[in-house]
């Protein structure tokens, strides 16, 4: 049986890591994604502004 890995704090480490795997996207996905829709609105804008 593997033993239970806490900080200093006594908060469990793998609980966390559960946890925010289930919370959703991270800060830096959400970032990435954010990037990319930006960067395809100005792709096609100036695909729109060409015609």
């Amino acid at each position: 049986m593997e033993k239970k890995k806490y900080t200093v704090a006594g908060t469990d480490i793998e609980e966390v890591k559960r946890l925010n795997a289930e919370s959703g996207p991270s800060y830096n996905e959400i970032n990435e994604m954010l990037t990319q829709c930006i960067e395809e609105r100005k792709k096609n804008s100036n695909l729109n502004q060409k015609k």
